[in-house]
């Protein structure tokens, strides 16, 4: 799987949902993609797993969960249990990427990740996703993930629990967002000089 096929602002599905159920599809095979991988091969898969899991959360936090709230019958509940369920999957992913693919515990702590990422997804696609289609018309799908693209482009690449509602990722999402880039530039830039 390319780099490019993992940057979801550059995605061509113009539908929300299924804009968002694709990235659910990604992750899914990044998920196989590092767990596949040679140890000494999972650190490059693992660095686009964790980007897409901020950007696509993050645009989910901006975008499609305040609108779910207003549109959806019972949104305000449905939308907390994700906002937990994301919080969580935050919490072991900042651990993770702190710790490296090389540490023990990186395979357990990658299937509890996977399960919790898939249960997460599962929810979303059924409570969230399928009310939104029945709720919403295509001109609203349509400008939700133009919304979900553009919130992508500028969203942290790197989890950041406690920032999972629209307001605290406007005050704070634009500055972590431009140090997570630079920080991943960097990073970047020093892997290709050694």
């Amino acid at each position: 799987m390319s780099v490019r096929q993992t940057v979801p602002e550059l995605m061509g599905e113009n539908d929300v949902v299924d804009l968002l159920v694709r990235q659910h599809a990604l992750i899914h095979d990044l998920f196989d993609e590092v767990e596949n991988a040679p140890a000494d091969k999972r650190a490059e898969p693992f660095r686009r797993l964790v980007r897409l899991l901020a950007v696509h959360e993050t645009a989910e936090e901006e975008i499609v969960h305040p609108y779910a709230r207003r549109v959806i019958d019972g949104g305000e509940a449905v939308v907390e249990d994700r906002l937990a369920e994301e919080n969580e999957a935050k919490r072991l992913l900042t651990r993770m990427e702190k710790a490296g693919v090389d540490d023990p515990r990186f395979p357990a702590d990658l299937a509890t990740l996977r399960a919790a990422v898939t249960a997460h997804a599962r929810a979303e696609e059924r409570y969230e996703f399928a009310h939104l289609r029945a709720e919403t018309s295509e001109a609203e799908r349509r400008a939700m993930a133009a919304g979900v693209k553009a919130a992508e482009a500028l969203a942290p690449t790197h989890p950041h629990a406690g920032v999972e509602s629209a307001t605290k990722n406007l005050l704070v999402g634009t500055p972590i967002a431009i140090m997570d880039r630079v920080r991943d530039v960097i990073r970047d830039v020093m892997g290709k000089k050694s």
